[in-house]
């Protein structure tokens, strides 16, 4: 049995996704953040170019700045977004 996360998109991968937020299914057990990543990826071939423009992609898994060997549970919230640059 499975459950859902909502995946979110931000800055320019949102832009270049062409979609602000998506929910994907996911093993009750949880699955690592980067093999969130690998399952939308294949799933959608303008996510996989928008991510894959983005060398230093962040993630935060429920609103909390994580890493991609994080295990994402049913439920949680994962945004992928590039990193900040400030001045």
């Amino acid at each position: 049995m499975a459950d859902r996360v909502t995946v979110l998109f931000f800055a320019a991968l949102r832009e270049q996704a062409g979609q602000e937020s998506l929910s994907v299914s996911v093993p009750v057990g949880g699955i690592s953040v980067a093999d969130l990543r690998r399952q939308i990826e294949a799933a959608d071939p303008a996510i996989a170019q928008a991510l894959a423009a983005q060398p230093r992609l962040r993630v935060a898994v429920n609103q909390t700045l994580s890493t991609f060997e994080h295990l994402v549970q049913p439920g949680d919230e994962v945004a992928f977004f590039p990193p900040m640059t400030g001045g």
